[in-house]
């Protein structure tokens, strides 16, 4: 009981900043990225595994939707990232690998899949660019986050405090 109430407060911490950080975002064509949800996606995979990192992602941009600080882009970018990377973390337990994961997740596949939501909102004259711009958006977004995770996991290693929460 302990260990699933920890797992729910880290989750909470890392939801919330996640929006939060979502107000540092950076315009790319139609998409606003925020490098910091990408971070918090890593920082999931490593502390709590993919179906927390899906359930974190879920809900920051269920919440950012709701507080105008994010699009409906959000969602694929987001949650496509954080269940690859936490898959990749639980079988490898290796952080370059799972920060590999999370961009390919979040660029690629979560860009493919931001394809059906802008024909359903903007109109399918207009998804077929949208089809190639949320792609390097994406992956603009991720590689950011993946920069900053890398700068944090470190900062913890140098504070000798990553056990406090990170496991392996």
């Amino acid at each position: 009981m302990k260990s699933q109430t920890k797992k729910l407060c880290i989750a909470g911490i890392l939801c919330a900043f996640a929006v939060v950080g979502s107000m540092v975002g950076i315009p790319v064509f139609g998409s606003k990225c925020a490098p910091v949800q990408h971070m918090v996606n890593i920082l999931c995979a490593i502390t709590l595994g993919p179906w927390y990192g899906v359930g974190v992602a879920f809900g920051a941009s269920f919440i950012r939707n709701l507080l105008g600080l994010g699009s409906l882009m959000a969602f694929p970018g987001s949650m496509f990232g954080a269940l690859l990377c936490g898959i990749v973390y639980w079988k490898t337990k290796n952080i370059l690998v799972t920060l590999i994961a999370e961009v390919f997740g979040t660029a690629i596949l979560g860009g493919l899949c931001a394809y059906p939501v802008a024909i359903f909102l903007i109109g399918v004259d207009v998804a077929d660019i949208a089809f190639y711009t949320y792609i390097i958006p994406f992956l603009i977004s991720t590689v950011g986050g993946a920069i900053l995770s890398v700068i944090f996991i470190n900062a913890l290693k140098k504070l000798g405090v990553q056990n406090l929460f990170m496991e392996g």
